[in-house]
Order: C-alpha cells, then sequence, then structure tokens
C-alpha cells in the first residue's frame, strides 16, 4: 500500500492515500493572477503552481479550509466539476451550494465524514481553526483545518493533520488530546499579514503548534505563492531546529513525498518519527 503527497503550490496538494485521492485547497492562477481576500483586499501571487501534477489524475473529493481566494480560485472553480464532493466549513458550503456545487458538505468542528472501497475507510473529521486575532477573526472566513485517517480492515494505517489558514490557539490543544500520535502533518505557514494582522502562522507559532503535535513528518506548505506572505520557510525550518524538532521536511514545487505508514502497512521513516506528547492519551472516537 501507498500514501504520499504531491506540492503544487501554495496550500494545493495532491494525497494519494491507499486507494483514495483528495485535493486539498486548489488554487490554479498563474503567477501575477490577482486574488480577492475581502473587503476590497486583493493580493498577487508571484509563484506558479505546477498543474502538470495534476494531468490524468482523477480525485474522489476537495478538502477546502475555506473560501478565500488563495485557497479556490477562478482558475479552479472551472476545473471543479459540479458534482465532485468537496468537504469545507458550513458557511463555505452555503456559499458554494448558491454556485451549483452540488456535492458541497459542510463539516462542523470536529464532525466526520467517510469514503469506504474495498477493504479501505477514509476518514476526514474536522478540527478547530482560527484565522485571525480576537475579534478580527469574526470578520474573516470561517477556517478549518482537517485530520485524515486512512484504515484498512479496521486498522489505523495512516493519520494526517493538515492545519488549514489557522494561528495558534488554546482549541488546538484538543487535536492530540483527541486523536493521539500523528504521522504526517501538513503545515500552513507564511505569516501572511494583511493591514499589519498576522492571519496565517508565522516561524514561532509554526513551531509551537509542531511542538504541541509532534508528527512524525512535517511537511511546511503555504509559505511563499502571494504577496501577503512574509515569513519565509527559511525562518520556521531554522527556529524548528534551534527547538530540537525533527521530521521537518520541506518538500520541492511539483514534488512527491512518501507519507509514513504505520506497521504492518509499509515502509516507515523511523528516522523521522518523534515521541508524540499526548501518546498515552485515550482517543476520542468521531461521531461518523
Amino acid at each position: 500500500m501507498h500514501a504520499s503527497v504531491t506540492f503544487i503550490g501554495n496550500a494545493t496538494t495532491l494525497l494519494r492515500l491507499g486507494n483514495f485521492t483528495l485535493l486539498t485547497d486548489p488554487a490554479f492562477g498563474p503567477a501575477g493572477s490577482r486574488v480577492h481576500l475581502g473587503y476590497g483586499a486583493w493580493t498577487k501571487r508571484v509563484r506558479d503552481p505546477i498543474l502538470d501534477a495534476l494531468a490524468g489524475t482523477a480525485v474522489d473529493g476537495i478538502l477546502l479550509s475555506h473560501l478565500h481566494g488563495d485557497h479556490f480560485d477562478a482558475a479552479a472553480r472551472r476545473w471543479v466539476e459540479p458534482t465532485l464532493p468537496i468537504l469545507t466549513t458550513p458557511s463555505a458550503s452555503r456559499r458554494l451550494r448558491r454556485r451549483r456545487h452540488l456535492a458541497v458538505r459542510g463539516l462542523p468542528t470536529w464532525e466526520c465524514f467517510e469514503w469506504t472501497r474495498d477493504r479501505q475507510r477514509l476518514r476526514v473529521t474536522a478540527a478547530p481553526g482560527r484565522h485571525g486575532p480576537g475579534l478580527a477573526d469574526r470578520l474573516l472566513p470561517e477556517v478549518m483545518g482537517s485530520v485524515v485517517e486512512l484504515e484498512v480492515d479496521g486498522k489505523l494505517a495512516l493519520r494526517v493533520y493538515i492545519t488549514g489558514d489557522t494561528l495558534m490557539h488554546a482549541a488546538l490543544e484538543q487535536v492530540p488530546r483527541r486523536f493521539g500520535e500523528v504521522d504526517a502533518m501538513l503545515i500552513h505557514l507564511g505569516g501572511t499579514r494583511l493591514l499589519g494582522m498576522l492571519l496565517t502562522m508565522d516561524d514561532r507559532q509554526g513551531a509551537d503548534l509542531t511542538s504541541l503535535i509532534r508528527p512524525g513528518l512535517t511537511v511546511p506548505i503555504h509559505y511563499d505563492d502571494y504577496k501577503v506572505m512574509k515569513s519565509p520557510l527559511s525562518d520556521f525550518v531554522t527556529r524548528a531546529g534551534q527547538q530540537g524538532l525533527t521530521g521537518i521536511t520541506p518538500i520541492v514545487r511539483g514534488g512527491t513525498l512518501p507519507l509514513p505508514l504505520r506497521d504492518g502497512f509499509g515502509s516507515r521513516h523511523a528516522e523521522q518519527r518523534a515521541m508524540p506528547q499526548v501518546k498515552s492519551m485515550p482517543r476520542v472516537e468521531p461521531d461518523c
């Protein structure tokens, strides 16, 4: 069995998880294109996505962390078929239904959705997110993270946490408390700033979250595609090293990285494993 992540650009990745394929936060506009961030604010893309990596790929669904122009742009909307399943926030689902997306599902925090195929099951659980500081968060789109779990014959083969565009906040402590050991994390960074406000994790917050989750593998994404991103990847890698965090593995644009399956399901990058902070805590079973 195989599991991997392919980095398209920004927060757009292709997740191949056993018999399933998911696309995250599709934004397909080229460098030079502009996207709307709300309240009259715009930003320009400065890096091209590697769309060749999607050629000939059929996806089972889309994980959309929130409805912002740099996560679901006009080019992606033209690519996405109206019947393709989209898992997103409740508020984004209502807007997408008005745009004739027929298979969108809004997931409140801790609610989950499952696909089954042959002997495999893929479960996606919505995790908490906060896009802005304090009261400013209410002016920004509702955002969610995702915990994605692959099971084979009822046994867990892989658990991946995708942070979404969240800032570090107290509710994120519930992720390791509910789920225990996380095999891989896709972390949205970039230190996005708008009107002086921090809207996505910078190097400090990213290192704090990595220390909290203690995943075996941490893959940074969402850090240099748009002008509003102010915290470079190198700052996060340096700070993580200074804090003794292991398993930090940047992925080149257009590149594919294997994800570490659990023992008995395939090869595991043991040298990248870290002891989870709350491994002994019982997991709360999702209510799917």
